[in-house]
């Protein structure tokens, strides 16, 4: 509706001059009530041969990303069909060099998470012998981790037994050996990992980071603020949030809500010493199609050349009947860039998180046309 909003409108009977796009390529025709069929067929082959991103009210930055994708695609192709052992040379072997690989992410793949060294107060019970609902959601997580972990740990070291020939390289291990041989995260991982689009290198650093939050709030207690991308199920944390605060003010969680309140930084751990008293502060995500613009505090349109930029921290405030804002611009969260999923068995989507309401000077039709969204990470 916002892109035929553009198309069928009054505006195009009240101006003579009206303009489908700011810089004024895409016109009507002058003098349009009086114009010939040859003056039509005249502008028409004025036009650029290929549509500028502009004429569907997106940013120039769209050319960008739409390149990028096609040449993804190109290189992944091209990978795929390249042969495992090379012509000639003095190199190292295939087989050597993905043996080496699955020793090194042996050495550096961190140990499973434990509640031995927990806090007393992460996983404490109350009177009626129920753990706090954050306390539920860790667990969780850790258990998710610590499922992931174990199936890397196994995998790797069948996979450098089958290179030995020691044991039978099966399917999945073949499958493996050329993922990691091309910085694809193996199938067999992906079945047990949290959604990514990124490659091998910097997925295996970032489950890295992911694990060490979750061991740090085990050991510490409970953070100033919440990576909200660590998070297998972030719909699941949200929600303990809420329940949280229903067991402690006695409200039915189902009338509950989100407020969202945007802070003037991006990293709350060099801001602010201690947690809010009600909800929970949120980081670590990235704004897609849009910036913040920290003096105005409302969306801005993004800078050329410039694809993706850190979203300001944001408090999460649980609040009773919570209405939206008919000016502000509600800001869809997805876990990746494909913005794409499927509803899973708990009834939420595998991608798509919630919708997070911005404050904007802009019409919010200016925001759908950009395609504006927040990422939990990126594809790098």
């Amino acid at each position: 509706m916002a892109t035929l909003g553009r198309f069928v409108t009054p505006g195009i009977m009240e101006k003579d001059d009206y303009s489908f796009s700011a810089s004024g390529t895409y016109r009507l025709p002058d003098s349009v009530d009086e114009v010939t069929v040859a003056g039509f067929r005249e502008y028409v082959d004025s036009l650029p041969l290929s549509e500028a991103p502009e004429i569907f009210g997106m940013h120039e930055n769209a050319n960008i990303s739409f390149q990028q994708q096609e040449s993804d695609v190109i290189l992944n192709t091209v990978l795929s069909i390249q042969p495992r052992e090379s012509g000639g040379g003095g190199g190292r072997s295939a087989d050597e060099i993905v043996y080496e690989l699955a020793t090194q992410m042996i050495d550096r793949l961190p140990e499973p998470i434990t509640e031995d060294s927990a806090c007393p107060d992460v996983f404490a019970v109350n009177d009626q012998g129920m753990m706090g609902s954050l306390g539920t959601c860790l667990s969780q997580e850790m258990s998710r981790f610590n499922k992931l972990i174990g199936r890397m740990k196994k995998t790797l070291t069948e996979l450098q037994r089958a290179i030995k020939g020691l044991i039978v390289m099966t399917a999945d291990l073949d499958a493996m050996f050329s993922a990691l041989q091309n910085n694809y995260i193996p199938s067999i991982w992906e079945a047990v990992a949290y959604p990514s689009l990124k490659p091998l290198a910097s997925w295996f650093e970032d489950m890295i980071n992911r694990v060490e939050f979750f061991r740090d709030w085990v050991i510490n207690d409970q953070p100033i603020a919440y990576w909200i991308s660590a998070f297998y199920f972030p719909q699941g944390f949200l929600t303990a949030v809420l329940q949280a605060y229903s067991r402690f003010y006695m409200v039915p969680v189902d009338v509950l809500g989100f407020e969202f309140v945007v802070q003037d930084f991006d990293d709350p751990l060099n801001e602010v010493d201690e947690p809010p008293t009600e909800g929970c502060l949120v980081y670590g995500l990235y704004m897609d199609g849009c910036r913040w613009d920290y003096e105005e505090m409302v969306l801005e349109d993004q800078e050329p050349g410039v694809m993706y930029v850190n979203a300001p921290t944001i408090h999460f405030v649980p609040c009773k009947n919570y209405k939206i804002d008919p000016e502000q611009y509600s800001c869809p969260l997805y876990k990746t860039s494909v913005r794409a999923g499927t509803l899973s068995t708990t009834g939420h989507s595998t991608n798509f998180v919630l919708a997070i309401e911005m404050d904007t000077n802009k019409p919010k039709d200016h925001w759908v046309l950009r395609g504006a969204a927040l990422l939990t990470m990126l594809n790098d």
